[in-house]
């Protein structure tokens, strides 16, 4: 089996390290500023803070991506990651909210 990939130029190797560190260090920030914000030690405008961080890590994925000279099906699933992690957050703690409602009652 063949494998065919991009030929990459010495001088591309720190934009895209430096990109994907980029995705890294916004992901987390936007999961701390999310998770802290439902949970009551941030005010509620750090989420919106959060969704900033969320927009400059896609934008570092995408570049990273187009970098790496990615085919259209890796980016397919990338988009599809990124919408995840915009959303995941947001559903935990609805679960949690919806389960504490649910045994306060009892």
């Amino acid at each position: 089996m063949y494998l065919s990939t991009p030929d990459l130029m010495p001088s591309e190797f720190l934009p895209i390290f430096v990109s994907a560190t980029l995705v890294l260090v916004f992901g987390v920030m936007y999961a701390a500023s999310i998770t802290l914000a439902k949970m009551g030690y941030l005010s509620k405008k750090w989420q919106y803070i959060a969704y900033l961080f969320w927009l400059l890590q896609t934008y570092s994925l995408y570049f990273m991506a187009a970098r790496i000279h990615s085919n259209s099906f890796t980016q397919k699933v990338l988009v599809v990651t990124m919408i995840a992690y915009l959303f995941i957050p947001h559903l935990y703690f609805r679960f949690i909210t919806d389960i504490e409602d649910r045994y306060e009652k009892d």
